[in-house]
This record gives C-alpha cells, structure tokens and sequence, in this order.
C-alpha cells in the first residue's frame, strides 16, 4: 500500500468525523479524501471534498453499496466513525477490511466490552479495576442508596442519562422500556471529570492524555490537559488487559482518591482534534500502525495547558 492514500471516512456528518476530516486533510498519508454520511444537512460537506450521502446500516443494500463505493474509487482507507456502523463492523466481525480497503477500527475486545456498559463494568470487576457498583436495571426489586445513575447499556450520549434520586424516579424513567437500562453507582464530580485518550500499538507501546474537562450540550467543551499517576497507571493497565490495539476514550471520575472508570467508549472522540493539536496524534499513530510505519516520538504536551470547543459556520447560495 502506498503512503499517499485514497481514504474513506464514515458518518462523517457528526462532530467527531468533521474534526478527522479537517486532520486528514493536512495528512501527509492523503491522496484523496472521501465522506459518507445518511444526511446533507451537516458542515461535512464543506469539509471533505468528495462528499456523498449513504445508505444507514439498517439498509438490506448498506454492505453491498458500501463495498461497490469503495472499489469505484479505489479506496485504500476506510475509517469509520458513527457508532452505529462501529457496532454492526463489530457484531459481524468485520474490522480488517471491506472489499479492497483496510480498516481502521479499535480491537476486537475494547469493541465488544466497550459497546456494552454492563459487559464493561463485569469486565472491570474481573480484571480487579476500580469501576462503580453497576446493576441490570430489570434486575433490582428496590434501590437502597440515592442518588444513582440510570443509563442505557447500549447507548451513547448524554440523551439516555439521568441522575435519579428516588423509587419514584426509577419508575419514572423505566415505564417504558426497562431491558436497556443499568444503574450505576453515582460518583461525585466535586473532583471533576476526565476524558482520557488511550492508544496502543500493535507492538505493545502505550501513550495516553488525560483532561479534566466540563460538557457543553453533552460533550467537551472545555478541557484542562493534567497530570496523574494513579490513572496514567490505570490506562496503562487497561490497555493491556484489554488487548487493546488502536485508540479508545476513556472516561472517569475521581473518589476517595481513587479513579474509577464509568465509561469506556472504543473509537476516536470528540476530543480527537484537541489531542493531535497537542501533539497526542493517534489518527495519525493508527494508520502508521496499519501500514507498519515506526511511530513518531510522542512529547507530552503542558500539564495546564486548555482547549475550548468552538463552531463554525458555513452557508451554500
């Protein structure tokens, strides 16, 4: 495979695939650049030159179209980004490659645990790392500790959280649909929260960042780059007992002086940007993996150092 390549990213109509699409085009690695989202109505357009709108994975054709897309332009690279797609590459086993083109995607393990939030938190249990006390929702007769954290297992976002301080509140949030849900130990944020970039490389070299960041409208918009022992040793050991080779998210909180880890979440995120501005470049990191290319040297960026998520705006006549 040549260095300059044709690369294809997927739902790249959200934040996390427009802030790779800006990476990809000032990469040296890119020959050509592809798009696909299920929608027109996002910046994606205005951000990579070869913009279509595709098929939702839900679509009997979604494989076939995708496979015909990408021997049409001769596409070396896919990297897809909407979880959605994550978790159909992942349940169908697809994560080496799709027709002509290899696949940039976390391992097999991080995909399955990190796709199921009870399947993490029995996975943490096991491996004896700090995480919160965890229940199957449609498991518990009664609640004897408030307030408590209520979540979907399988869905990502802040839509499906809520922070629920009474029976009535369970009852409330569960009426519906119950079979979804987990409850979780909730963990003071007095100490704030923390977005942690983990990469390792299939020859084992780990790297990590850590930010205390606050949300804006359910994601970072903000972040303060710091400097931890406990949870730098804590990722590390994640990594490995994860069998982690790619990039992955993850998130925690801090009690008693202990991290404890709420979320793992097995793609780029919305911080990918940040992190390769402060040199944390694990796109790029990932494709070099790939391609068997020796990884750069990493310099860790300025404990204190700070991001802030803005906006832009585009218009079409």
């Amino acid at each position: 495979m040549n260095k300059a390549l044709n690369i294809l990213v997927t739902g790249c109509g959200g934040d996390i695939g427009q802030s790779i699409g800006k990476m990809l085009l000032k990469s040296s690695f890119t020959k050509n650049l592809f798009g696909i989202d299920i929608s027109d109505k996002n910046a994606a357009q205005f951000i990579y030159p070869n913009f279509s709108v595709g098929l939702p994975i839900s679509h009997t054709d979604y494989l076939f179209k995708l496979e015909q897309f990408i021997e049409l332009h001769a596409i070396d690279l896919m990297i897809p980004v909407a979880e959605p797609e994550l978790r159909f590459f992942s349940e169908q086993n697809i994560l080496d490659t799709i027709g002509r083109a290899k696949m940039i995607t976390a391992s097999s393990l991080a995909l399955e645990i990190g796709f199921d939030k009870f399947k993490t938190a029995e996975f943490l249990k096991k491996e004896k790392l700090p995480f919160p006390k965890t229940f199957l929702a449609k498991s518990l007769k009664s609640i004897d500790n408030f307030p408590v954290i209520l979540k979907s297992k399988t869905g990502s976002g802040s839509k499906d959280i809520h922070k629920l301080n009474s029976m009535e509140d369970f009852l409330f949030y569960t009426k519906n649909s119950i079979d979804d849900y987990i409850v979780q130990e909730f963990i003071t944020d007095k100490n704030g929260e923390y977005t942690c970039g983990l990469f390792r490389s299939s020859k084992g070299e780990i790297r990590s960042l850590i930010f205390k960041r606050e949300l804006t409208g359910g994601f970072s918009g903000y972040g303060e780059i710091v400097e931890n022992n406990d949870v730098t040793c804590l990722l590390e050991d994640l990594a490995v007992k994860l069998n982690l080779i790619g990039s992955i998210n993850v998130q925690l909180r801090i009690t008693n002086n202990s991290p404890k880890i709420f979320e793992i979440n097995p793609r780029f995120s919305s911080t990918v940007l940040f992190r390769d501005m402060f040199g944390f470049k694990d796109l790029e990191w990932s494709i070099k993996n790939l391609l068997n290319i020796d990884l750069s040297s990493y310099e860790p960026p300025l404990v204190g150092s700070k991001f802030y998520k803005g906006f832009n705006e585009y218009i079409e006549n």
